[in-house]
């Protein structure tokens, strides 16, 4: 059951100076809740601002449950209270409201955490909230007890062992010395974390069905939806942007690049400074044109002319004419989804397009060496690190499936041939005074080898 949130949060008008707080965190009686305020204020200096909303909503939901449901010693849990109790709390939410698996570790020193299929995709991000914070009221002094998330003692026996080599007292010599046996691999990494997840490693969910964005075109069509989600929609397919990289655009955006097809975005992490671009075909830079014209003119409460605005205005407004946001596009995404009954969040069509960009550029290049290097300007774009495996897990998906393809059609074709042949071989030799008569119910029986070549089909269909 979808827990209710006892929070909610408003957010600073613009223009108010002095501005202490950009948004002030309420509770269902309008109360301000102190600790996730400071919480957000403080983590906007460590993590970009649509980081910092994303934890303090997913923390919305366990501060609402500790109030409602939490249970320590015959009592409800507070954020505050020492490090068991906060613990047990977050203990008692994994297996309850998130489906986990949690098992403590030998020593009891950190316990592990296995996502069940029923779990939400949302239990590391959680935990990373939570991480975060705790470290934020501890550095405020604001907690006076040591951070529940942390596991100090685990993480001072790994980095012991690593150091200890077979010379008593003496550090490990490095392995390239060829003294002492290197370290095994662990099956985890070295990690902090009180709540370690031992299973669930993200991979990207591959969506390659090249319809897509017509259909969900389609779908707001019928919807009846406004030419600004419309228009957002598309950026989205065209661009592989984060939706509020899309939402979030200014004029100055668009006037920043040379071509007209193209504007300027900030991109994760880069706490707003635009450090990437964005292109889109000429119909949806007409489509632009006319919502600017048209359905944002009449929201426009500043009269300006285009050309008058300056590079920090919103391109897209709502009907009151404030910055269209991420929750309000979200909201009317849903809706259209529901009513076309196709279940997809908006950021599949980030994915939707890297699996087609890899595609295409497995059709357009035919040298590996000019292959990886376009997908390597993709990995760039996509600002994705150079160490991880996410553009592989891609790359993997779209050869995989080509070659079994591939190699499908060939073996078919040649099963045809083959029967054919045999079939040939069947008939019987014409003879002149009598003609040959086919029986009716003549059953063709494949031969062993024609047998392992249908099982490797159905194995290729699992």
């Amino acid at each position: 059951m979808e827990i209710s949130s006892y929070y909610y949060h408003v957010k600073c008008p613009e223009g108010v100076i002095p501005k202490k707080y950009q948004l002030i965190v309420l509770d269902k009686l309008s109360k301000p809740f102190l600790p996730l305020t400071v919480f957000y204020k403080e983590a906007l200096g460590r993590i970009s601002d649509s980081s910092a909303e994303s934890y303090l909503k997913a923390l919305y939901r366990f501060f609402t449950w500790l109030r409602t449901d939490s249970n320590y010693q015959g009592r409800t849990i507070h954020w505050d209270d020492e490090p068991q109790a906060v613990r047990v709390a977050i203990e008692d939410f994994l297996i309850n409201e998130s489906y986990c698996k949690v098992t403590s570790s030998d020593h009891k020193t950190y316990y592990n955490v296995s996502l069940t299929n029923k779990s939400p995709n949302t239990v590391r991000h959680l935990l990373s909230a939570l991480k975060s914070f705790y470290k934020i009221m501890i550095h405020l002094k604001m907690y006076p007890y040591p951070n529940p998330l942390i596991d100090a003692h685990a993480i001072l026996e790994e980095h012991q062992a690593q150091k200890e080599g077979v010379r008593e007292g003496k550090p490990r010599m490095p392995k390239e010395a060829g003294t002492e046996e290197p370290l095994p691999k662990r099956s985890r990494r070295l990690t902090d974390s009180f709540f370690k997840i031992i299973n669930g490693e993200w991979k990207p969910q591959v969506i390659d069905n090249p319809h897509l964005p017509f259909m969900i075109y389609e779908a707001g069509r019928v919807s009846n939806w406004k030419l600004r989600d419309e228009i957002i929609t598309r950026m989205l397919f065209q661009t592989g942007a984060r939706a509020r990289e899309v939402i979030e655009l200014t004029f100055g955006d668009y006037r920043a690049r040379h071509d007209k097809g193209e504007f300027t975005t900030f991109n994760k992490g880069s706490h707003g400074k635009r450090t990437k671009f964005l292109k889109v075909d000429n119909d949806t830079l007409k489509l632009l044109d006319r919502y600017i014209y048209r359905e944002r003119k009449k929201a426009d409460k500043s009269g300006l002319n285009i050309n008058d605005f300056p590079d920090g205005t919103p391109l897209f407004l709502n009907q009151y004419g404030n910055p269209y946001t991420y929750d309000a596009f979200l909201k009317n995404w849903k809706t259209v989804m529901e009513k076309a009954e196709i279940k997809i969040n908006i950021h599949k069509t980030r994915h939707w397009f890297v699996t087609r960009s890899i595609r295409m550029i497995r059709e357009q290049y035919k040298d590996k060496a000019a292959q990886d290097q376009a997908i390597e300007r993709l990995r760039l774009y996509m600002n994705w690190s150079a160490k991880a495996d996410t553009m592989k897990v891609y790359e993997h998906y779209v050869d995989e499936k080509d070659y079994v393809a591939e190699q499908h059609d060939r073996l078919l074709e040649k099963m045809k041939k083959e029967q054919e042949e045999y079939l040939n071989q069947q008939k019987p030799r014409k003879r002149a005074t009598q003609p040959s008569v086919e029986p009716e119910n003549k059953i063709i029986q494949m031969s062993e080898k024609e047998y392992d070549l249908m099982d490797f089909i159905n194995e290729l269909n699992s």
